[in-house]
């Protein structure tokens, strides 16, 4: 099948497809009558695998390397299981520090709401700003 119909078939767009198979996670063969690249079913199955794997947050690396363990007869599930939890520890750190933002940007907003507008004087470049208390 031509790029635009795996694309198709998988829910993704032509470019994907290009770009996973530029990574080396398809591996297309070129038709040699036209030189276009020529997917297989197999690749199908693999590029719904890929799909599966980055919304769960693998990266392509983490996709390339969970697929060589598999392709050398390995169970690529110990290093997925450890990967996963790696990325869900990296993801409630970054909502943390998300919320924390928030709460400083609430408080900013609070505090600039009757705070006129000052204009820079050299020893000022945004009142506003530099009202805000640095944390320790």
């Amino acid at each position: 099948m031509t790029v635009s119909e795996l694309a198709r078939r998988a829910g993704v767009t032509a470019d994907t497809v290009r770009h996973y198979t530029r990574c080396g996670l398809l591996e297309p063969v070129r038709d040699k009558s036209n030189g276009y690249n020529c997917y297989s079913s197999g690749d199908l199955t693999r590029l719904l695998f890929i799909r599966k794997a980055r919304l769960l947050g693998f990266s392509v690396g983490n996709v390339q390397d969970i697929l060589k363990e598999s392709s050398h007869g390995n169970s690529p599930c110990p290093k997925v299981r450890k990967l996963l939890d790696q990325h869900l520890q990296e993801t409630r750190s970054k909502l943390h520090d998300l919320e924390s933002l928030q709460v400083r940007m609430e408080h900013a907003v609070a505090l600039w709401g009757n705070m006129p507008d000052g204009m820079p004087d050299g020893k000022s470049v945004c009142q506003l700003i530099e009202a805000i208390a640095l944390e320790d």
